[in-house]
């Protein structure tokens, strides 16, 4: 009843307030929200299993040097002490002992018993044993599977490094606990042998005095002494770098 004695232009007014308070309550679209970028972890993943450690590249040497005969191994306790060259001997890394072949000297072994190789850096001297021609660390002893028969029989190739047939040798002839007895030794010798030299050697047994004759440019000369020295007054003679 009431509406009906509302004027025309005041109905037109109270729409336009309809609409306009209604236009005040119609939702608005959300803003675009900026993501940040996923947080980097602030540690790092659990690493993967290490590979064995590859060594080179080497240069090659500029004379091939091959050799074969019986490789051993050594551990414990030598594993910690220095090695020929200064260095800590890490038994899990791949090294190796010889005699005559230079510091650095990149050789690749070959167990001939079941064709399995291995690439060793040569960081120390021996073996000073009696047809064995190097020494293998731990690591690369397991590496050709002859850690359950301690030697094998195996074939050298030098890789890479220094020549191997570049530098001093001479021949080793005894190595005593006792000081005086390799003095001896190196009396008895240098009249005929000369130069007769000492050096020392601190093994995991204690000090070891080393006997040596002879200074020799190539391999060969020293070898020719050693047959001579074990020949004519029954040595275990064995051929040795002496420049490092």
């Amino acid at each position: 009843m009431a509406a009906d004695c509302l004027s025309p232009v005041f109905c037109v007014f109270f729409i336009a307030l309809v609409l306009a308070g209604c236009a005040h309550h119609r939702p608005i679209a959300n803003p675009p929200v900026s993501v940040p970028p996923a947080e980097q972890p602030t540690t790092a993943p659990p690493q993967q299993p290490v590979p064995a450690p590859t060594i080179g590249p080497s240069p090659a040497p500029a004379v091939q040097y091959t050799e074969q005969g019986v490789a051993s191994w050594y551990g414990v306790p030598f594993n910690g002490r220095r090695t020929s060259d200064g260095e800590i001997y890490n038994m899990f890394t791949y090294t190796a002992a010889h005699r005559t072949l230079p510091f650095g000297a990149v050789v690749r072994v070959t167990n001939l018993n079941n064709g399995r190789q291995v690439e060793v850096r040569i960081n120390d001297r021996g073996p000073f044993v009696a047809n064995r021609i190097i020494d293998l660390s731990y690591s690369a002893a397991v590496a050709i599977g002859m850690i359950g028969t301690g030697t094998a029989s195996v074939r050298l190739a030098v890789v890479g490094g220094p020549d191997p047939n570049v530098g001093f040798f001479g021949v080793q002839v005894g190595a005593f606990s006792v000081e005086s007895n390799a003095e001896r030794l190196r009396d008895r010798l240098s009249a005929q042998y000369s130069p007769v030299t000492i050096t020392q050697y601190d093994s995991p047994n204690g000090m070891f005095y080393r006997v040596r004759a002879g200074r020799f440019t190539t391999q060969n000369a020293a070898q020719q002494l050693a047959q001579q020295l074990e020949e004519r007054d029954q040595f275990v003679a064995f051929v040795v770098r002496l420049d490092n």
